[in-house]
């Protein structure tokens, strides 16, 4: 894998982030909520949860129950929250943790990151002079001779070039030509306006959910059928600058994620080599004596925050709960690192040091669907109550 041109630390992407792995078909997404009703139904295993900490290994079940039967309910819960003059934004959040209709999506992120203020009386001014403000950047910083950058930033630009094509390689919207200049510039402008991390690969995933969400207020159907050129440059500009945005405050809650050796993900992966510890003992000790170290399959789940780990098409209804996180997010995403990893439990103590590294950096999602995804975030869920009321499970 290429390396960053943005300094010596960068020898962490290019050697454990490993090559996108992503599904061909994405699909209109039907809304449904997961918070509340798949813990409900793990409310009964809690107990003997507690009390086997030590050997806990889950397997995808076919069937959870959903929240289907009030997903008119919880539509009208939004549509109340979202017309109100003042967003409340927690309550929001407990909305959004569930899932978020998908036409309601892109305002709803919009709040969640606080790009979009809650008055709504503010927001059409607000929104519109930070899309100026991103028009400015680009004039400012990309829209210019390569006689006007440094070598570090004539680099820089090179590499997000080479990269973005590597996005989503197996969708092809992303492919195509004006879709891949729209992600250049995000990119370089975002990395130039945040010089203490520059451009870190793995970022250029973390714009696409934002795309898609964003897009989608434009394009109609399935993003298979989309085309750049049913767009105006106008709602590029406008799609472009709330990418940018959004991705600002993103990364403005994990920013030593993509600093200089990037320390906020190793403590993330050494969280995560703790929980496994605590919960599921026997294969924490099978990794160990295989010798398997968590950073050569954890440090592209953190870098690029799954997203390479699960079909295309769920990624926008994870990242629902992504941004109903907030500033938390980083510690909900050890919890949900560790039901993501627990899946496979009983798979993994079958398999020794270069099968457990393959199999790792190819997981086998590509025929999931919602109901796994959602039961990884209730045990998510249910382990990051459970830990967070009792630290004490944590202690060595």
């Amino acid at each position: 894998m290429h390396g960053s041109p943005t300094g010596p630390g960068r020898s962490f992407s290019e050697n454990y982030l490993g090559s996108s792995e992503q599904e061909d078909d994405y699909f209109e997404e039907e809304f449904q909520g997961t918070k509340s009703t798949s813990m409900n139904a793990n409310v009964d295993k809690s107990n003997s949860l507690v009390s086997s900490m030590g050997n806990i290994s889950i397997e995808p079940q076919k069937t959870i129950p959903t929240a289907r039967a009030t997903d008119s309910a919880r539509v009208t819960k939004f549509k109340k929250e979202l017309s109100s003059p003042t967003v409340i934004l927690e309550k929001l959040r407990e909305l959004a943790w569930s899932g978020v209709p998908p036409y309601m999506r892109p305002d709803v992120w919009r709040l969640l990151l606080g790009y979009a203020p809650p008055n709504s009386d503010r927001r059409e001014a607000v929104l519109g002079r930070k899309r100026l403000e991103y028009v400015d950047s680009v004039a400012q910083f990309y829209d210019i001779p390569d006689t006007e950058r440094s070598d570090d930033e004539i680099n820089m630009l090179r590499q997000i070039a080479v990269d973005c094509p590597r996005t989503v390689p197996d969708v092809s919207f992303f492919q195509q030509p004006a879709v891949q200049k729209s992600l250049e510039r995000i990119l370089y402008t975002w990395a130039i306006r945040h010089p203490a991390s520059g451009y870190v690969q793995g970022i250029n995933d973390l714009v696409t959910p934002f795309l898609v969400v964003f897009l989608s207020e434009y394009l109609e159907g399935s993003i298979e059928n989309w085309s750049s050129l049913d767009l105006s440059e106008e709602k590029i500009t406008n799609i472009e600058a709330d990418c940018y945005w959004c991705l600002s405050k993103l990364l403005d809650g994990m920013q030593d994620h993509y600093t200089f050796a990037q320390p906020g993900i190793q403590r993330l992966v050494f969280k995560l080599k703790e929980l496994v510890r605590r919960i599921d003992e026997p294969v924490s000790r099978h990794m160990e004596d295989q010798g398997l170290e968590f950073l050569q399959f954890a440090f592209r789940w953190f870098n690029c925050l799954l997203i390479r780990e699960i079909p295309f098409h769920l990624v926008t209804r994870l990242w629902d709960t992504y941004l109903a996180e907030g500033d938390a997010l980083p510690d909900f995403l050890v919890y949900i690192c560790v039901s993501f990893l627990l899946t496979w439990s009983d798979k993994l103590q079958k398999l020794d040091f270069q099968e457990m590294v393959m199999f790792l950096q190819h997981v086998p999602t590509h025929n999931w669907m919602d109901q796994e995804l959602e039961m990884v975030l209730s045990q998510a869920y249910m382990w990051h109550t459970m830990f967070n009321n009792c630290p004490s499970h944590l202690a060595s």
